[in-house]
């Protein structure tokens, strides 16, 4: 475990609302433009019944678990199982590289297939594709023009737009100008949704916890 924070969600189609973090430790992927390299090592042990209650004595609805790539953790799944018991909304922040089919079906997956320019597009595990449930929601990072280029392909090659309930196209930050990419995709007449870290906007960008 890496941290438990409150704070308000910045990404997906759930973005302003508030929401409690599970940051998890470990990633099996090493992307160029990664944000959270603090959670690749480190961390401490902690007892899942001692995680649940810290999460759902914060009283908000909204919860999700996030890395690294939470999914390189057995217990992830249970973690997910006994938020939901507790009537808790949950979210998952999981790269393309892990089998979705471990998560409950009632979890939120937002899955993050990665691009050429992050070094790891050969990570991604394509199986999940077909494990994808209406509710759920694909993201691209995106860094350049081609890694772009790569996720109008995939988006159109797999029906995305019509398989999940949001393809989210969001800018890394730092490297691509986010207006740049939303005239891309006006321009071309997406189906799709861009969007920008907004906790990258209220806070420090590289903050932590917030």
């Amino acid at each position: 475990m890496s941290e438990v924070y409150a704070s308000v969600q910045g990404e997906s189609t759930h973005a302003g609302k508030p929401c409690v973090f599970v940051r998890l430790t470990g990633c099996n992927l090493r992307c160029g433009w990664c944000d959270s390299a603090f959670t690749f090592t480190g961390g401490i042990h902690r007892d899942l019944d001692e995680v649940v209650a810290e999460v759902h004595a914060m009283g908000i609805h909204m919860v999700e678990v996030t890395g690294g790539e939470p999914l390189v953790q057995k217990n992830a799944p249970r973690l997910m199982e006994r938020l939901l018991e507790l009537g808790h909304e949950v979210l998952l922040e999981t790269s393309g590289s892990r089998d979705i089919g471990v998560v409950p079906d009632a979890v939120h997956v937002i899955c993050d297939f990665k691009p050429p320019d992050s070094g790891e597009v050969d990570a991604n595990l394509w199986a999940n594709i077909d494990r994808l449930l209406p509710h759920h929601e694909v993201k691209f990072v995106l860094a350049s023009r081609r890694d772009y280029e790569w996720a109008c392909e995939i988006t159109r090659r797999h029906g995305l737009v019509d398989r999940v309930a949001a393809v989210l196209f969001s800018p890394v930050w730092g490297s691509l100008e986010a207006v740049e990419l939303a005239d891309w995709i006006v321009a071309d007449k997406l189906r799709v949704r861009f969007q920008i870290q907004l906790h990258k906007v209220l806070w420090d960008p590289d903050a932590r916890g917030v």
